[in-house]
């Protein structure tokens, strides 16, 4: 009996080496407002509902360029739909913004209304869990 507990930690031990924790795959793209895209009428602040954002995962922002942009703000920008030196502004109608870890803040300043209305996001980017691969 007391021979068969090494063979049995032996074989364990190789079973587990063949299994490795690694960070998961490649980052998500999310197109925000799905096919509505980057407007009022896809209500950008309830779009996230349900969503689960982690760090390095991308936001598209398709918007049409003459009507709009996106500008990335910290918390007092959002809350009160201003930018500052600090903001980084978008306007292409495409862009494609990765999400930092922690709080991440959008607004669109192209009118005060838009952002006043709505068109805003703040999304909690946190670090993507690790999974379990076979090696």
């Amino acid at each position: 009996m007391n021979s068969i507990i090494p063979t049995i930690a032996v074989l364990l031990s190789l079973i587990f080496q063949q299994f490795y924790i690694t960070e998961a795959s490649q980052p998500i793209t999310y197109v925000v407002g799905d096919d509505l895209g980057w407007t009022l009428e896809a209500n950008p602040e309830s779009w996230t509902r349900g969503k689960k954002f982690y760090a390095g995962d991308i936001l598209e922002f398709q918007y049409d360029d003459q009507a709009s942009n996106v500008v990335v703000v910290d918390q007092e920008g959002h809350d009160t739909c201003t930018t500052s030196d600090k903001s980084v502004e978008y306007n292409s109608g495409d862009d494609k913004i990765p999400l930092n870890f922690g709080a991440n803040y959008f607004i669109c300043s192209w009118q005060a209304d838009k952002c006043q209305g709505g068109m805003k996001l703040a999304i909690n980017a946190t670090a993507r869990p690790p999974v379990l691969a076979v090696h």
